[in-house]
């Protein structure tokens, strides 16, 4: 009982040690690959297809402010101001999924940027504690521009594509820094469903929400990091 014990004390010792490092070396590392990545690659392998996993790491300054505006409008317009969590956002997903069975998620960039830098994807309470704690230690040694980057850079969009230099190269054929508004708004609109939602062959829903996406950046204007 007492090596148990011991093994148990090291295991969240290591575990602590181990993923504070982690969140401190990835505060300066450009981070190329993800487990949601593997995964993709994985599925596609299984599909008889070759893994894919198109990426290109661009620091903030090159990313359009356009895209960032446009991001915060469609996903998480308290983002400047909220310490990761946006609590009233979290209540209405609550709401929303305990009477409709269409799943809304109540995640900000942070909590996004957290578990698809460190964890695997999984629904379950356990996956959601790791995801607040991670969040938690981002918030804390991350500043807003170092998640927005590592956010816009891994974030998925497309079937095998990843981060907005590879979006805006596989789509428009351009620089992430010369995405015009509109091309911002297409990009954030097929989150969070990137494989259902092709921005290079936009369907009328699609459209539609990059309107609705274009009427909140207009109303938001800036986004200050």
């Amino acid at each position: 009982m007492i090596k148990f014990k011991r093994g148990v004390k090291f295991f969240i010792l290591l575990f602590f040690t181990s993923s504070i490092f982690s969140v401190l070396v990835m505060r300066f590392v450009p981070v190329t690959f993800t487990p949601l990545m593997l995964q993709r690659s994985l599925e596609q392998a299984f599909d008889g297809d070759f893994p894919k996993a198109k990426r290109s790491w661009c620091s903030y300054n090159n990313i359009s402010s356009n895209m960032v505006l446009a991001v915060v409008s469609s996903e998480d317009n308290k983002f400047p101001e909220h310490y990761g969590f946006d609590f009233v956002a979290i209540e209405r997903a609550l709401k929303h999924n305990s009477k409709k069975k269409k799943i809304r998620g109540g995640s900000t960039i942070s909590q996004q940027t957290g578990k698809n830098v460190f964890l695997v994807p999984a629904r379950n309470w356990i996956r959601k504690g790791f995801e607040t704690y991670f969040t938690v230690l981002i918030e804390v040694t991350w500043s807003k521009k170092r998640i927005m980057e590592c956010y816009l850079n891994i974030v998925e969009l497309g079937n095998g594509i990843y981060g907005v230099q590879a979006a805006s190269e596989f789509y428009f054929e351009k620089d992430a820094k010369n995405l015009t508004k509109r091309q911002s708004a297409l990009l954030a609109a097929t989150l969070p469903s990137p494989l259902k939602r092709n921005p290079g062959k936009p369907n009328s829903a699609l459209k539609h929400k990059q309107e609705v996406v274009l009427r909140i950046m207009k109303k938001v204007k800036e986004v200050d990091l």
